[in-house]
């Protein structure tokens, strides 16, 4: 199946337009369980899963074949999740602090959802500190990619990947202790 999804992708990032919506009816339930892990409200989870959707469909171009499909999907994926996670906070701040919430909000109430959304800010503070070292652990981590995929999707050396995620998961420990 891997293989066949390669093959896809390949063919849709060379202009095959009749692969593309084939290939995005073929990634929609990874794409769904990639955002489901950051956003635990089905709702946020569904907006970050059709918008991964359309940037798939919009940049699949940019996919030019020489690491992985199932890695480029999972920055685009994570990435998204992330930037709706953002959205989501932005929306927050700016909604009147006199208006009361009518249902309460399981993101707050939940624990499952309390610690994914401390991991989306210790992935913030990451990436303002240590750029560098979001990618690697999101695609070690949440991406289940091997240390050699991620170097040859990096295109760094195998090394580099390996003192990345541990500096990275070092720095996001650190975060998520002092909460």
């Amino acid at each position: 199946m891997d293989e066949e999804l390669e093959e896809l992708a390949a063919r849709a990032a060379g202009g095959d337009q009749a692969a593309l919506p084939e290939l995005l009816q073929a990634i929609r339930p990874q794409v769904q369980r990639r955002v489901a892990k950051f956003l635990p409200y089905r709702e946020d989870a569904e907006e970050a899963a059709q918008d991964t959707l359309m940037t798939v469909a919009t940049k699949i171009h940019t996919f030019k074949g020489t690491g992985t499909f199932a890695g480029w999907l999972t920055v685009v994926a994570t990435n998204q999740a992330r930037q709706t996670y953002r959205s989501l906070k932005r929306r927050s701040v700016e909604q009147s602090a006199e208006v009361l919430p009518e249902a309460i909000d399981p993101r707050t109430t939940s624990v499952i959802a309390g610690s994914r959304l401390d991991l989306l800010e210790a992935l913030e503070a990451l990436e303002s500190n240590h750029p560098q070292l979001v990618q690697p652990l999101v695609l070690r981590d949440l991406g289940a990619l091997t240390y050699a995929e991620i170097a040859d999707e990096l295109k760094v050396p195998l090394g580099t990947v390996k003192a990345r995620i541990h500096q990275a998961r070092k720095e996001v420990a650190e975060h998520l202790t002092i909460r």
